[in-house]
C-alpha cells in the first residue's frame, strides 16, 4: 500500500496558484472519502477540505472556502487539491488523507484513528 502526496508543492509567492495531487497504489481511491490536511510550524495539524466517495460532495475549512478547491479522478486513482490566492499563512505540510467510513472526513476533524495518511507535501508561500 502506498498512498502519497506528489507534485505540486514547492514555494510560491503571495497571491500564487498550487495544484497538489495524491496518487495511491495497492488503495481504491474511488470507495474512500478523502481529505487535505496541513500542518503549519508550531501549529497542529488541521483539516483543510474533504470530498466524499459517492457521491463527491465537498467540504472546505470556512476560511478556505473560495481559495481552494478539492477534487477526484478515480479513473486515474489521484486526488488534487488546487489552491490560489495562497498567502503566506497557507504555509505548511500538506497531507491526504484516506478513510472507508463514508461521512468520517466531512468535519475535515483530525482523528486520530484515519485509516490512510499520505505523506507530506511542503507548501511554502514567501516572496
Amino acid at each position: 500500500l502506498r498512498f502519497s502526496c506528489r507534485r505540486g508543492g514547492g514555494l510560491v509567492q503571495p497571491g500564487g496558484s498550487l495544484r497538489l495531487s495524491c496518487a495511491a497504489s495497492g488503495l481504491n481511491l474511488a470507495n474512500y472519502d478523502i481529505g487535505w490536511f496541513r500542518q503549519a510550524p508550531g501549529k497542529e495539524r488541521e483539516g483543510v477540505a474533504s470530498i466524499s466517495s459517492t457521491p463527491d460532495i465537498a467540504s472546505y475549512e470556512n476560511s478556505l472556502m473560495g481559495r481552494i478547491t478539492i477534487s477526484r479522478d478515480n479513473a486515474k486513482n489521484m486526488v488534487y487539491l488546487q489552491m490560489n490566492k495562497l498567502q503566506p499563512e497557507d504555509t505548511a505540510i500538506y497531507y491526504c488523507a484516506a478513510d472507508g467510513r463514508p461521512g468520517y472526513l466531512s468535519t475535515l476533524t483530525v482523528y486520530d484513528d484515519i485509516n490512510h495518511w499520505g505523506k507530506g507535501t511542503q507548501v511554502t508561500v514567501s516572496s
